[in-house]
C-alpha cells in the first residue's frame, strides 16, 4: 500500500530529494506548487506538473504544454501512473525528476529478495517522518575539541600561536611585496602607454600634416597643369568665328559704294588706317548705291565655344562688330545705311570644312550672344565646354585659364615656320577669308591657351590676367574647378594684361530661353543682372574690318 512517494530532483550540478505523502503533488516555479524548482532557464512562475494519488498509484493529470516534458524520454501523457524509477526531464534546461515508490511494510507477507535500490532512502524518510532530526555527529565533534585543546599545554599552544603569528607574518610579508611590485609593475605599464599615446598623437598630427601637403600637392599640380589639360579636354570645342557684313542702304536694301573707289584703300577688307586707336574717316562726298564703286564690306574674326546641342556661346559685339566700330557706326549714320551679315561661319580644331553660323538671340543688357550650328552629326562629335555658375573658383587669386585665337590668322601664321608663313601671306595675304580658309585645310586653326588669375570681381563682371587680345572676344574662361565660370569680353585700355569676362550666369539665363539643357552641373543660375558696364573704359577684344 503506497504511502508516499520520494522524489529526486536533479538542476545541473545540485540536486535535493524530498518526501511527500500528500495525494496532490504540485511541482513547478509557482509559489503555490508544493516542491518548487527555481531556474534562471524558464522564466515563468506556472505549475509545470500535478500529480494525484489515486488507488494507491500517483498519476499524472496535468502538466504545461510548453515546457517540452517527456516521461521516460517518450511524451508526456496524461494519467499516465508513475512507476519506481520513473524520470520526467524538461527538455533543454537539464532539469530531471526521479520518482521512488514508498509502501509500507505487511507484518504478515514479506518476501526473500534483495532490498530495492533506494530502501536506505525509504528507511530515511520514514524515519524522518516520524522522529526528530539529531546531529550527535557535530556534537561528538564539538566534545572531541574541547577534550583536544585540554591535554595540549601552554607551551605547545605558545608553540602553535607563534608559528602561526610567524606564517601570518610571512603572508603579509609576500603579499605587501606582491603588492609592491604589482604596483611598480603598473606605475611602468601607465608610463609606457603615455609614451605610447603621445607617440599615436605624433604619428596622427604627422599624417595629418602630411595629408595636408599632399592636399597642396594635389591643388599645386593640378593648378600646374590645368591649362594643358584643358587644352587637350576642350581645345576642340573652342571655334573661330570668321564673318563678312555690307553696308547697304536702310530703305532700299541695296549695296552702299565708295563713288571713287580709286580715292579710297584698294583693298575692302584692309581697316582704314589708324592713329593712336582712333579711325580716320576719309574725305568722301558719301556712299552711294549707283555707279561701280567698291562695295562696302568688312570682315570680322572672334572666338565661341560649344556649350551642347549645337549651340555656340560668344560676344554680341563678335556677332555684331559694326556696334563697336566708330568708322562704321559713322558711315552708317551719314548714309542712312545698316550692316547686313553676308557670310558667318566658324571654325573648329583638326577640321577641314567651315560650318555656317546662325545667330539665335542676344542679349540686351550684356555682350552675350547665342548662335546655332545646325549640323548634328557634325557637332555630336564636338567637346561640349561644362559651365559652373556660383561655385568656389570664382574669388579672387583662383586660377582661372582661357582659350581664344586673339590676333586672328596673324597669331596662327606665327606658329609655322618663318618660310612656310612668307610663302602663305604671298599667296593669301590680300584676302583674311582665303587665308583663314587654307590654315584651316592645314590643320592650324588652333586655339591660344593662357593661364592667370581672377584680380577682381563683383556681380557683373570678373577681372583676370589671362592674356588675350583682338580677336580673343566671346573666349571662354574657365574656373580652377576646369568649368566656364565667365565669357571674355574685354580689356582696360590703361593696362592690357587686365582683361574682363562676363559671369556665365548671364548666359546661361539667354541659353535656357532657347530651350537650351546641359548636362553638366549647374548649381543656380544668378538673378537678372543690371545694366550692361560703361564701355568708356574698356575696349572689346573681338575682331574689327
Amino acid at each position: 500500500m503506497a504511502v508516499g512517494i520520494i522524489i529526486h530532483v536533479s538542476v545541473g550540478k545540485e540536486k535535493r530529494t524530498e518526501y511527500f505523502g500528500e495525494e496532490f503533488i504540485r511541482i513547478g516555479s509557482d509559489e503555490t506548487s508544493e516542491l518548487q524548482i527555481h531556474t534562471a532557464k524558464i522564466s515563468d512562475n506556472c505549475v509545470w506538473l500535478t500529480l494525484a494519488r489515486e488507488d494507491e498509484v500517483y498519476r499524472i493529470i496535468d502538466f504545461g504544454p510548453g515546457l517540452g516534458l517527456t516521461h521516460n524520454g517518450e511524451p508526456i501523457r496524461r494519467f499516465a501512473p508513475i512507476s519506481d524509477g520513473d524520470t520526467i526531464a524538461v527538455k533543454d534546461t537539464g532539469i530531471e525528476i526521479s520518482f521512488f515508490s514508498l509502501t509500507s511494510e505487511s507484518a504478515l507477507i514479506t518476501t526473500n529478495r534483495e532490498p530495492h535500490q533506494v530502501q536506505f532512502i525509504e528507511e530515511a524518510a520514514i524515519g524522518a517522518s516520524v522522529t526528530e532530526k539529531r546531529d550527535d555527529a557535530k556534537a561528538f565533534l564539538r566534545e572531541f575539541s574541547r577534550e583536544l585543546l585540554r591535554e595540549i599545554s601552554w607551551r605547545s599552544k605558545a608553540l602553535y600561536l607563534a608559528l602561526f603569528v610567524t606564517l601570518m607574518i610571512g603572508l603579509f610579508y609576500l603579499g605587501y611585496g606582491f603588492y609592491r611590485e604589482t604596483r611598480s609593475n603598473s606605475a611602468q605599464v601607465a608610463e609606457a602607454n603615455k609614451v605610447i599615446n603621445d607617440l599615436k598623437e605624433r604619428i596622427s598630427q604627422t599624417n595629418k600634416e602630411l595629408g595636408e601637403l599632399n592636399e597642396s600637392n594635389k591643388i599645386v599640380r593640378d593648378i600646374v597643369s590645368l591649362a594643358p589639360n584643358l587644352r587637350v579636354e576642350y581645345g576642340n570645342g573652342v571655334c573661330l568665328i570668321v564673318g563678312v557684313y555690307d553696308l547697304v542702304d536702310r530703305k532700299t536694301g541695296r549695296q552702299l559704294k565708295y563713288p571713287d573707289p580709286a580715292g579710297f584703300r584698294s583693298d575692302p577688307y584692309e581697316p582704314p588706317p589708324m592713329e593712336e586707336g582712333i579711325y580716320e574717316v576719309p574725305e568722301t562726298e558719301g556712299l552711294t548705291t549707283e555707279g561701280n564703286g567698291a562695295p562696302v564690306r568688312y570682315d570680322f574674326i572672334g572666338t565661341g565655344f560649344h556649350v551642347g546641342n549645337g549651340f555656340i556661346l560668344t560676344n554680341r559685339h563678335v556677332l555684331q562688330p559694326w556696334t563697336e566700330d566708330d568708322l562704321i557706326r559713322q558711315l552708317i549714320s551719314e548714309s542712312g545705311g545698316r550692316a547686313k551679315i553676308r557670310k558667318l561661319v566658324v571654325y573648329f580644331p583638326n577640321h577641314t570644312r567651315a560650318f555656317p553660323l546662325t545667330v539665335r538671340k542676344f542679349s540686351s543688357q550684356q555682350d552675350i550672344a547665342v548662335g546655332f550650328v545646325n549640323a548634328p552629326e557634325f557637332i555630336n562629335t564636338i567637346p561640349v565646354l561644362p559651365v559652373e555658375s556660383g561655385s568656389e573658383s570664382r574669388a579672387i587669386g583662383k586660377t582661372v585659364v582661357t582659350m581664344g585665337y586673339p590676333n586672328g590668322p596673324d597669331r596662327l601664321l606665327a606658329m609655322v615656320d618663318d618660310e612656310e608663313a612668307k610663302s602663305i601671306n604671298r599667296k593669301f595675304g590680300s584676302s583674311r577669308q582665303a587665308l583663314i580658309s587654307y590654315l584651316a585645310q592645314s590643320g592650324k586653326i588652333l586655339p591660344l591657351t593662357t593661364q592667370g588669375s581672377i584680380t577682381d570681381l563683383d556681380g557683373k563682371r570678373i577681372v583676370h590676367d589671362a592674356k588675350t587680345a583682338e580677336g580673343g572676344s566671346g573666349a571662354p574662361l574657365f574656373g580652377q574647378s576646369g568649368k566656364v565660370i565667365g565669357v571674355n569680353f574685354g580689356v582696360f585700355t590703361e593696362n592690357n594684361a587686365s582683361n574682363m569676362a562676363i559671369p556665365i550666369e548671364y548666359a546661361i539665363t539667354l541659353l535656357r530661353e532657347l530651350g537650351w539643357t546641359s548636362a553638366s552641373s549647374i548649381n543656380g543660375v544668378a538673378s537678372q543682372p543690371a545694366s550692361s558696364p560703361k564701355k568708356t573704359i574698356i575696349a572689346t577684344t573681338g575682331g574689327n574690318p
